[in-house]
């Protein structure tokens, strides 16, 4: 018998946890003031209300470009009543990388901080469908706003003064909530066409597979225009009935003591985000915290051990997810904890194999493969590519959806992730589009091929981003630092390279693909410039 999705909406969660819950404290913005329940109903009732009133209608896409801030909650579930689609944008977007995410979706109405107004100008050009931006009231100056040729800016504060009123609502699990992009290889990021049904699901899953109950209180500083935040923890928050203190970013200098000053029950640490706060001078009250569980992903042996000793965490939990394909393999919560497992397949909601990525055939147990998944409910899983049918059908081939992943499922039915199999690079939390990199420095005047692969400076250390370049023939070489002055203002900082390497040639097929699964094997040449070793600094804006 299917599931009953029929509350799984985020406005319809969040009215019924007033409707039952209305004075529990629910949400805070760091220090601020702890919103209720009620309140954050209100709240989406307003901002709701105000988008209407704005003419976005059912389907709309809105463009959302804030640092984490109470705002970006507000359109999320204001939209949710009215049909509209929220567009979670990267932060460090710009140039051709935020170009594309506005042409795909056809955003005609943005929510961005002022810092990156200066970014949507410069592309005024070629965004055309963008008419109206909207700025958080606490920081909107309109004597201080860049020179738009056509896009107008406004007070977001027109949209919060919505009226109350309650919305009746026709969403269902049904319609698509959200856009989240992932990177590409071959070709541009895609925008993940979410259901309500699947955003749900990925807090559904955190709060089983973590027992999450009323009395917990989640600590999230991730950002939330990535599902670890705004799903697997503040949805979860939602679903469960307890609390939250969001943080505007993750700062390993005073990660203990927030978690400590707020009484945090639960939090998520991701990637390198566990090598930071193990880095920090240990101090006498680092076990002085309620922390009950922490979701860490990837840990070693090692990197749990310390992360428990150091602050006497007493249980860890990792999962296997992404943004298409929700948590289709999750930690059962009375499973021990084992650093690099990442529990059974939920085979609730998902069928998991590990396959021959050549055929897509079951590979026996322990033998490594590719992690492919398909879902058993309908509209928990992505819903497509937004306007790129043709990525949608090649991911999906053979009627399974493929990660790219590798891993192998032991004897008990346990995951193990093992690596990318995929030409994707993933540093320090963020997937990065090996094609969009190479698009940045094509279009340098010296370059006449390149190509961008995740390489390791040392064994066991995180993938850093190497870019090999063969110049135009006559060309002077560049010196590395100016290359990199030359590409730093048009792309995310966490996608520019941190290694250079000029070649004589690239490894490709008699069919002219290049093989960047033999640049990677090669690893670093003794001729590649490093910019941290050249101390050469990328400014974070």
């Amino acid at each position: 018998m299917a599931t009953d999705k029929s509350g799984w909406v985020v406005g319809k969660v969040l009215a019924e946890q007033a409707r039952t819950r209305g004075d529990k404290p629910f949400i805070q913005f760091e220090k601020g003031h702890m919103h209720t329940y009620g309140e954050a109903h209100v709240m989406g009732n307003r901002v709701g209300n105000g988008y209407a009133a704005i003419g976005i209608a059912f389907g709309d896409n809105v463009a959302v470009m804030l640092n984490n801030r109470l705002e970006y909650l507000w359109s999320w579930f204001g939209l949710s009543r009215i049909g509209g689609v929220l567009v979670g944008i990267n932060t460090a977007l710009k140039g051709t990388f935020l170009t594309h995410v506005l042409t795909n979706t056809q955003a005609r109405v943005g929510v961005f901080e002022p810092e990156f107004l200066p970014w949507l100008a410069d592309i005024e050009d070629d965004v055309v469908d963008m008419a109206v931006v909207y700025v958080p009231g606490d920081v909107y100056d309109a004597d201080n706003l860049p020179a738009f040729k056509r896009i107008e800016v406004r007070n977001f504060d027109e949209i919060l003064s919505g009226p109350p009123d309650d919305i009746p609502s026709k969403v269902t699990y049904r319609d698509i909530g959200m856009i989240m992009f992932t990177s590409g290889t071959t070709g541009p990021s895609k925008g993940a066409l979410m259901p309500h049904g699947h955003l749900y699901l990925f807090g559904h899953a955190m709060e089983t597979h973590l027992g999450l109950t009323e009395d917990d209180h989640y600590y999230i500083c991730m950002p939330l225009f990535h599902a670890q935040a705004i799903m697997m923890q503040f949805f979860a928050t939602l679903i469960a009935g307890g609390s939250a203190v969001l943080a505007k970013q993750f700062r390993a200098t005073t990660w203990i003591d927030d978690i400590r000053e707020h009484e945090c029950t639960v939090t998520n640490l991701l990637g390198v985000m566990n090598d930071f706060v193990l880095r920090q001078p240990a101090k006498n009250t680092d076990t002085d915290n309620k922390l009950r569980i922490v979701s860490a992903v990837p840990v070693t042996d090692e990197t749990l051990e310390n992360l428990r000793t150091r602050f006497a965490v007493p249980k860890f939990n990792e999962l296997f997810g992404m943004t298409e394909c929700n948590l289709p393999v999750v930690r059962p919560l009375d499973a021990p904890d084992e650093a690099g497992c990442s529990g059974k397949v939920w085979d609730e909601f998902f069928e998991v194999i590990i396959a021959d990525p050549e055929t897509d055939e079951e590979l026996p147990r322990n033998e490594v493969g590719e992690i492919l998944v398909r879902p058993k409910e309908p509209y928990c899983f992505m819903a497509g590519y937004n306007d790129m049918p043709e990525r949608t059908v090649e991911t999906w081939r053979n009627f399974w959806f493929h990660t790219g992943d590798a891993g192998r499922m032991d004897d008990r039915g346990y995951l193990w992730y093992i690596d990318r199999i995929k030409d994707t690079i993933r540093r320090r939390g963020e997937n990065i589009s090996s094609f969009e990199v190479e698009a940045v420095f094509l279009d340098h005047e010296a370059v006449k091929e390149c190509a961008a692969v995740a390489v390791k400076a040392e064994m066991g250390g995180e993938d850093e981003v190497l870019i090999c370049i063969i110049l135009e023939e006559g060309a002077e070489r560049p010196a590395p630092e100016a290359l990199l002055d030359y590409a730093t203002p048009l792309m995310p900082y966490f996608a520019v390279p941190r290694f250079i390497d000029f070649v004589e040639e690239i490894p490709t097929t008699p069919t002219a693909k290049i093989q960047k699964n033999k640049l990677r094997e090669r690893g670093l040449s003794a001729n590649a410039w490093d910019r941290e070793a050249a101390d050469y600094k990328v400014s974070r804006r």
